[in-house]
């Protein structure tokens, strides 16, 4: 590469850099007082985008009007943010953090839904800025002077919200909240009101972001996940709460996937290596690497306090025998009652049960959050495709395998992950399944790339629908007994002392982190028989199966039944894929009705459906006594 091309590609990273940085700025601040992984932050940039083409539209299309249009894009979605926050954030404060982050991903489908209702489905572009479609001629190479001028925003909001934040007393209180919400509200703030105040300063950083984007991109529907990636990256490597360190984590993410770009195909040690493949990928390469080096970010500080522990997670009760014997039995007798269609439902349901099961497994005993475990559930369907179409094994052989590759990639994974905690260890998770996802995505001669692999079926012996009903009831319900009853094995008392109490667990001899390690090994295994049955049930896997929306949907499967029960992520299960299912077949609006749905559980029911229902079970039974 040559030098004015290095340069050119250097300042067109620093453009995206700031955009990256008016986006995590809010996040991480959001986040440092409410303490709420907003997932609905990139819906909030997505929004500003939209708001600044119409209203440019609207005001015209002179310099001040394009001006006029971005700030006042900014500050409508500031309070869209207030409304979210008022309305729905406000009523689940005490509710468990795992529930808030469900809430937020309802407003996303919410959101998402809105914006499709009043602006379309097409991508709108957005005109250039009046004054500044100039370009720059920088040692041969144009620049446009609109990306200069990104540049300097960046910095500029910085200083500006550092000033904010160190010579005023709401930034006192700000900075006092993120070290100890409980003690200021103690000493006599409301916090309604801070909290109120913090998310419209939050979310107009994320509608500026947006909006100055408006030249550069089209407002599109797929931006709001896109984004929000992006910014829990960008956020978790320069250290939760830490603006500075936001801006330099923007600036290296930005600058490195620029490069990525700009090398394109090169020869190393012989080798043909095409970089601009990493661009899906590298800034996930960086955060893997700085949170195994830094484990709370690059100028990120362990939490001053810790939030008072509540009492301990209840018990967990086995299932009842004439329940199980009963669902058992329906679940015999549900192919010769009904049609294939049904069928088809139900052999999707036990998939994602035991998708849902096994990181629960996880998630609850364990205590290991994980953004990243669809990354099991697509290599086990991918490695019975690949073993089946690349290798020619039988498909028996195929299935069978498939979940020891799912578990071996979950050894190397789970080495790295089970050294972090909260959400660094989520986003640690995270970063390996879009390796994963990446991978799939691009090696185009064993995964066949972005177009998956089709032809995948099952045996002679399994072709009919019923015939493969009964054998995905059988591996799953297997599967889902299985990891049940470890949680009741001494591996399991095990598992959960280590959630509840490592430091006495460490006291008292236990190898809390090898353990852990075990434990993630065997979800990812459990994830990958799902995900290599439900492959050979649909004939296809695309990589999709890896993604991010994966991971989300086994997140909320879990959390919708309830994270502290025991069967509660079947519940959650059933009713994801049965409601989703049902829904998009009935509007083009599915998703804002089901993010109602799920709001609606998370208020009336803060310990998911299942811990919900057997609260007023109990509550029910004391007022009868």
């Amino acid at each position: 590469m040559t030098l004015p091309s290095l340069l050119i590609q250097l300042l067109n990273g620093l453009t995206d850099a700031s955009s990256l940085f008016l986006v995590s700025a809010g996040l991480s601040l959001i986040f440092g007082v409410t303490r709420i992984v907003n997932f609905a932050h990139g819906s909030l940039y997505m929004l500003g985008l939209y708001m600044a083409y119409s209203l440019i539209q609207l005001l015209g299309r002179t310099p001040l009007s394009f001006w006029a249009g971005v700030i006042l894009a900014a500050i409508a979605v500031g309070v869209v943010g207030v409304v979210i926050e008022m309305l729905v954030l406000r009523r689940i404060y005490r509710a468990p953090e795992l529930f808030q982050l469900l809430a937020t991903f309802a407003i996303v489908l919410i959101v998402k839904d809105t914006t499709l209702y009043i602006w379309g489905s097409e991508d709108l572009v957005g005109p250039r800025a009046p004054g500044l479609t100039m370009a720059f001629d920088i040692l041969g190479k144009r620049l446009p002077a609109y990306d200069l001028l990104l540049i300097v925003v960046g910095p500029v909001v910085l200083g500006l919200v550092w000033l904010l934040l160190t010579h005023t007393r709401w930034g006192a209180l700000v900075r006092a909240a993120t070290q100890d919400r409980e003690m200021v509200g103690a000493l006599g703030v409301d916090q309604a009101k801070l909290f109120t105040s913090v998310f419209f300063v939050g979310a107009a950083l994320a509608g500026l972001g947006g909006a100055l984007q408006i030249p550069r991109e089209p407002a599109n529907l797929d931006l709001d996940l896109s984004v929000i990636a992006d910014a829990f990256v960008v956020t978790v490597v320069g250290g939760l709460g830490s603006l500075p360190g936001a801006l330099l984590a923007a600036i290296l993410i930005g600058v490195a996937k620029s490069l990525c770009i700009g090398i394109g195909t090169t020869s190393i040690l012989g080798f043909e290596i095409d970089f601009s493949r990493l661009v899906l990928v590298v800034e996930f390469v960086i955060m893997g690497v700085v949170l195994v080096l830094r484990p709370y970010g690059l100028l990120g500080k362990p939490p001053a306090v810790v939030r008072a522990a509540g009492s301990a997670p209840p018990p967990l009760t086995p299932p009842r025998w004439p329940t199980a014997l009963a669902w058992i039995a329906l679940l015999v007798i549900a192919p010769m009652i009904s049609d294939d269609y049904i069928a088809a439902l139900l052999i999707d349901i036990a998939c994602f049960a035991l998708f849902a099961v096994s990181l629960h497994f996880i998630m609850g005993p364990a205590g290991m959050i994980s953004f990243g475990h669809a990354a099991y559930f697509g290599l086990g369907a991918y490695a019975g495709a690949v073993l089946l179409k690349r290798a020619g094994l039988p498909m028996e052989v195929s299935f069978l395998l498939a979940p020891f590759i799912a578990a071996a990639f979950a050894v190397l994974y789970g080495w790295f992950c089970v050294r972090l905690s909260g959400v660094y260890l989520a986003m640690l998770t995270l970063a390996f399944a879009q390796i994963t996802w990446s991978i799939v995505f691009q090696w185009d001669s064993l995964t066949s790339g972005s177009n998956g692999m089709v032809g995948i079926w099952p045996a002679a012996w399994l072709s009919t629908k019923s015939a493969y009903y009964y054998m995905t009831m059988v591996c799953c319900g297997l599967g889902i007994a299985f990891l049940w009853r470890v949680l009741f094995s001494p591996f399991g008392f095990t598992l959960r002392a280590g959630r509840d109490s490592p430091l006495r667990a460490e006291a008292i001899g236990i190898d809390v982190r090898g353990f852990q390690w075990m434990a993630f090994v065997l979800a990812g295994a459990m994830a990958g028989l799902a995900g290599v049955t439900l492959a050979f049930s649909k004939g296809s896997i695309s990589p999709s199966a890896a993604s991010i929306s994966q991971s989300t949907d086994g997140l909320v499967m879990v959390l919708l039944g309830g994270v502290e029960t025991l069967t509660g992520p079947v519940v959650g299960a059933g009713l994801f894929t049965w409601l989703r299912d049902g829904l998009a077949r009935e509007t083009d609006y599915w998703r804002a009705v089901f993010g109602l749905i799920i709001l609606l559980i998370v208020v009336l029911f803060p310990q998911g459906l299942v811990g919900g229902l057997k609260v007023l079970l109990g509550r029910w039974r004391e007022s009868r006594a």
